[in-house]
């Protein structure tokens, strides 16, 4: 059995490289045609080149996303530009639909084909059927139980990869095939520019009472009858690499770097826990508490456990109790002094915690903030990119991400 690999989004290029920093061994990214995320810091080919030279440079890998349902012109140029991804270096790209991986079978024959769960394979004999043809890996439909999948791995070739995903936000669309957002308001969710309708509260009009809305309501605040909760499966770390999926991939191209690192650190500590003795593997709390501190909305395990009725709740809305508040530029040993580029607003005085990878979370506090940018002294960063300087008692290291819970109350802030 070969070690499952811990796949993470990329929205852009600092995304990326917070992603390996913190333990992905590959990542999954957009460039400048036919993928899911139109409104996501798609990759130009610039940064695409530098993306993949930081990751292969590190032992890793890069796949990229031609997963939309093309219309007859998206194939308009599509033959160049998957080429041109075979030429650069791509490990491999995510298809989902047939002209498309036929194309990339014609214009790169060697480049790497991984069949997007927006393909809905649900049972071994489509995951045999496509990698016959050629798929070397198949990212399951999200829609099915650890039974099934521990079914599907058993009937197929032991080199056909599984991916699946393990962490993120869900859709209430079949694999992500929705058409309520085009319908609605013209925007595609499978042309990367979904509006997020299922989110919104609902009323029923009744067809010959024009004007009278009437609540659709499990309590005071509603019900949300569409809006699915977030995919957490850090709890089943065991239960994950006995079912024989090899790639364990975490949803989030939009997400911000915050969420990609503490993300990503959580499910490499707890694989890597796991896979040095199964035997003696014991969860660890401190890996859902990074989970919690990120916005996400509350967390459930999707269709893994077979469990009904688990999809739906009562509230749109997201949980945000921790936020990213600076990234660490520089940092003098000699004077203990950090330059800080502001992400949200932190007064002087605040005590903050230090994500860093390979080491659990740890307190500091901002003493004697300097504003660079007016060249004085202040009492809070409240610009945004704003830099500063801060004194801090704990060495810090350039990239460290320093966190604030939201109900810090700070004695400035009145």
């Amino acid at each position: 059995m070969r070690k499952p690999e811990i796949l993470a989004p990329a929205g852009n290029l600092e995304k990326l490289k917070i992603a390996i920093d913190y333990g992905a061994d590959a990542v999954y990214l957009g460039g400048a045609k036919l993928n899911l995320r139109a409104f996501s810091n798609n990759f130009s080919n610039e940064e695409m080149l530098e993306g993949i030279k930081y990751c292969h440079d590190r032992g890793r890998k890069v796949y990229v996303t031609l997963n939309v349902f093309a219309r007859n012109h998206d194939l308009n140029g599509a033959e160049e530009y998957i080429k041109g991804l075979y030429e650069i270096g791509v490990d491999a790209v995510l298809v989902a639909d047939p002209a498309l991986i036929a194309i990339c079978k014609e214009a790169a024959p060697d480049l790497e084909i991984h069949l997007s769960t927006q393909a809905n394979t649900v049972n071994w004999k489509a995951t045999k059927f496509w990698y016959d043809l050629g798929i070397k890996r198949i990212v399951l439909a999200r829609e099915l139980t650890f039974k099934e999948i521990n079914e599907i791995t058993s009937k197929i070739p032991k080199e056909c990869d599984i991916e699946a995903f393990v962490h993120g936000s869900m859709c209430v669309a079949y694999s992500g095939r929705c058409l309520i957002s085009n319908y609605m308001i013209k925007r595609d969710a499978n042309k990367g520019i979904c509006g997020n309708v299922c989110r919104y509260k609902y009323h029923l009009v009744e067809e010959t009472r024009p004007g009278e809305y009437y609540p659709v309501v499990e309590d005071d605040n509603g019900t949300y009858i569409m809006n699915a909760k977030d995919l957490c499966m850090i709890h089943y770390i065991p239960e994950l690499v006995k079912s024989g999926i090899y790639s364990f991939k975490i949803e989030g191209r939009m997400k911000s770097e915050f969420y990609v690192a503490s993300v990503v650190k959580a499910y490499r500590e707890a694989l890597d826990s796991y896979w040095d003795n199964p035997s003696a593997y014991r969860f660890k709390e401190e890996w859902m508490d990074m989970l919690k501190k990120v916005s996400h909305r509350p967390y459930h395990t999707g269709f893994y456990l077979g469990i009904n009725g688990e999809q739906n709740y009562e509230d749109s809305s997201y949980v945000r109790d921790y936020e990213i508040v600076g990234m660490v530029k520089e940092y003098d040993a000699e004077t203990k002094t950090a330059t800080i580029l502001q992400k949200n607003r932190v007064f002087e005085g605040d005590e903050v915690e230090v994500l860093r990878p390979d080491v659990p979370y740890f307190k500091i506090k901002l003493e004697d903030m300097y504003d660079l940018d007016k060249n004085k002294k202040t009492d809070v960063a409240n610009r945004a990119h704003m830099m500063f300087k801060v004194k801090v008692s704990e060495p810090l290291k350039v990239n460290d991400m320093l966190v604030k819970a939201n109900n810090t109350i700070n004695i400035n802030n009145n």
